[in-house]
């Protein structure tokens, strides 16, 4: 009877929120000739068929450091769903110790030693009967949390690409229009020159001579900055792929012009967009663990039933242990309940309740959210 009860679980089961309707229809920039309704792929920046910026991302993906912080957290949260997991197990612990003393003369009878010694070891055993599913909710919030946790580390494995893939094109972007720059300049001074020698010749004034020389100065002014902003994306790309900006190698700036697409891009529509957003799946799992947490706070209003036996021996000696007369041993079931009073526990219901609302309330402005910036990016 009581494994079958074991089977029961207090507290809401649940259920995956509804997304609003209009997530399933196209964007409203997509029908622009720049996109297409196909299925984007996941290693999207291969789009730009660029094998400099494939391997820098690559790099990215094995070395960030934000990527790797992620990747422990994840591992902590794994070993959380372990620990949490052991509680379906029988509890065990082994004790042993020994002492050697003096006793008052005051507490000891005449003629008996007052020096004696004391050896003992013992195992105790206990398991908790899951009456009411606590141990199952928190299974299950665990399980959760697990899966938020890999959620928030795919959704930085994307910023990470889509960072890394930006660096790269702001870096190129940077050296195209540091190579116009410098050419306009080169045409300025040979207009300056042309200036010059027409002034010489009394064919030209001063002033058309000071016009051309504050524009060449002007021109020669805007290249330092460009040249600041291409080292700037340079080292951003660096750190980003989890190198100081001294080790980036040279292939990482030797494009010369902006990146550029020659096809359109794959958009999806907003049923897709929100199946494969890692935002968007962790705070629906972030959703799912504070509902289990409902029910291991409501399991705590039922009493806890656990069994528990301990076996052992006590003697003055080692040999003594292993003999049948300081042998002991226990067996019985523990009641666990906090009756009547249990202003407390409904108190922590009521919490798990309102965190609950506010996940649910998370997840649909993140599904909002992630519509609003796809279509402001498509519209931009």
């Amino acid at each position: 009877s009581l494994l079958t009860l074991a089977a029961c679980a207090v507290g809401p089961d649940y259920q995956a929120p509804a997304t609003p309707s209009a997530v399933a229809g196209p964007f409203i920039a997509g029908g622009n000739a720049a996109f297409t309704p196909a299925e984007p792929t996941g290693e999207w920046w291969r789009l730009y068929q660029d094998p400099v910026l494939d391997g820098l991302v690559a790099d990215a993906l094995a070395h960030n450091t934000d990527l790797r912080v992620a990747s422990a957290n994840l591992e902590r949260v794994r070993a959380s769903l372990r620990e949490t997991g052991a509680a379906r197990l029988p509890q065990t612990n082994i004790g042993a110790g020994a002492t050697y003393g003096r006793s008052s003369a005051t507490q000891s009878l005449p003629g008996v030693d007052r020096e004696d010694s004391s050896f003992d070891v013992g195992l105790q055993v206990s398991y908790e009967v899951d009456l009411f599913g606590r141990v199952a909710r928190s299974i299950e919030a665990a399980r959760s949390d697990l899966a938020a946790a890999e959620a928030a580390r795919d959704a930085v494995r994307v910023t990470v690409a889509a960072e890394t893939a930006r660096a790269y094109a702001d870096a190129s972007a940077a050296a195209e229009r540091l190579t116009v720059a410098e050419r306009t300049v080169s045409l300025i001074e040979q207009t300056l020159k042309v200036t010059t020698k027409r002034f010489e010749a009394g064919r030209g004034t001063r002033l058309d001579v000071a016009r051309v020389a504050s524009l060449s100065d002007q021109q020669r002014a805007a290249l330092p900055p460009l040249r600041a902003e291409r080292d700037g994306a340079l080292f951003r790309l660096a750190v980003l792929t989890g190198r100081a900006p001294a080790d980036l190698p040279p292939a990482a700036g030797a494009r010369q012009t902006i990146l550029r697409l020659e096809q359109a891009i794959p958009v999806g529509d907003g049923r897709s967009l929100i199946a494969r957003r890692p935002d968007v799946r962790e705070a629906e799992r972030r959703l799912a663990a504070e509902t289990a947490r409902i029910g291991v706070a409501t399991a705590d209003l039922y009493p806890r039933i656990s069994f528990g036996a301990s076996v052992g021996a006590t003697g003055p000696s080692l040999g003594d242990l292993f003999t049948g007369g300081p042998f002991r041993w226990l067996l019985g079931p523990l009641l666990n309940w906090s009756f009547p009073n249990q202003e407390a526990n409904r108190a922590r219901i009521a919490q798990a309740e309102a965190s609950t609302a506010g996940a649910l309330a998370n997840f649909d402005g993140t599904v909002l959210r992630a519509l609003q910036e796809t279509e402001t990016a498509l519209s931009a």
